[in-house]
């Protein structure tokens, strides 16, 4: 397995930004790609001083593939980010040196949706929490989407939260498009891919960007709802897939949740895109429920 590009990455702590303006101070988190600092805005008052997360990434080589899609995402998080929706991370600015990027983005203290489900259990019979969150989420997509951005690696890692998980802001846009249909399948990740997107088995030559978002909400609110995933790949060769497409009833008998909950579900994983609803048709679903929980 190749060792990950951060690897080779020196230790930007203390490292000065904008003619001195930020500094970075600790190290948050390291990815494949990049590595993210909290940084401090050394112009504002001592008294109220500013916060910022910086990731830092290897600058590519001018005129590459990979540099016209960190541009892309650039352009897309920058031009979403303008409009001030307040569930999704601000992109404030872009720094380059010789070899690195560094993104001046807002800082959220609460980790990732991914912690707060599997770590810290922070939705775990709560079904007003899990309709207050989902709806911030289905917002800050439909907002995207109203604005010809479509989203395609919807997933708990590119939510990140406030420190008490009650405010979630939608992150990460490296593959977002504007094009409403696509041809770049398997783009995405695994577990929140549509079939559609996957593309292997289900005989179309393109799929709705929209379409395919509305289907990594459902796979997200299962996992709000049950702490884990309904299958690992929409593909008929997955056996928990296989086993919802011949019974539609299937999450019911192995996920403890609702009937209103398995109503709801069972029309995000509508095989047939057109057929799944709209964010503002699943946002009225989710504030209709009584309990996303088996009684």
């Amino acid at each position: 397995m190749p060792r990950p590009v951060t690897d080779t990455f020196p230790d930007f702590t203390g490292h000065l930004l904008d003619n001195g303006r930020f500094k970075l101070l600790e190290l948050l988190g390291s990815g494949a790609y990049g590595k993210v600092y909290k940084a401090i805005d050394l112009t504002s008052p001592c008294e109220d001083p500013k916060y910022f997360a910086v990731k830092c990434l290897l600058k590519h080589k001018f005129g590459s593939r990979q540099e016209e899609f960190q541009l892309r995402e650039f352009a897309l998080h920058r031009l979403i980010s303008a409009s001030g929706h307040p569930n999704i991370v601000s992109f404030h600015d872009v720094f380059y040196d010789h070899t690195f990027v560094y993104v001046v983005l807002d800082l959220c203290s609460g980790g990732d949706l991914f912690g707060a489900i599997t770590d810290r259990k922070v939705f775990h019979q709560n079904t007003e929490l899990i309709k207050s969150v989902f709806v911030q989420l289905l917002d800050a997509v439909h907002h995207c989407h109203e604005n010809g951005i479509f989203h395609r690696d919807l997933k708990p890692e590119n939510i990140l939260c406030s420190k008490d998980g009650r405010q979630i802001y939608l992150a990460d846009f490296g593959l977002s498009t504007q094009n409403k249909v696509s041809v770049d399948f398997g783009c995405g990740s695994g577990y929140y891919m549509s079939p559609e997107c996957i593309g292997k088995e289900f005989g179309r030559d393109r799929f709705s960007t929209r379409h395919s978002d509305v289907w990594s909400l459902g796979v997200i609110l299962t996992n709000m709802i049950a702490g884990r995933n309904p299958w690992r790949h929409a593909m008929t060769t997955d056996d928990c897939f296989s086993a919802f497409l011949y019974n539609r009833d299937f999450l019911r008998t192995v996920l403890p949740i609702s009937d209103q909950a398995n109503s709801i579900l069972k029309r995000v994983f509508h095989l047939n895109p057109m057929n799944r609803p709209s964010i503002p048709e699943l946002r009225r679903e989710i504030l209709a429920i009584d309990s996303f929980f088996m009684s």
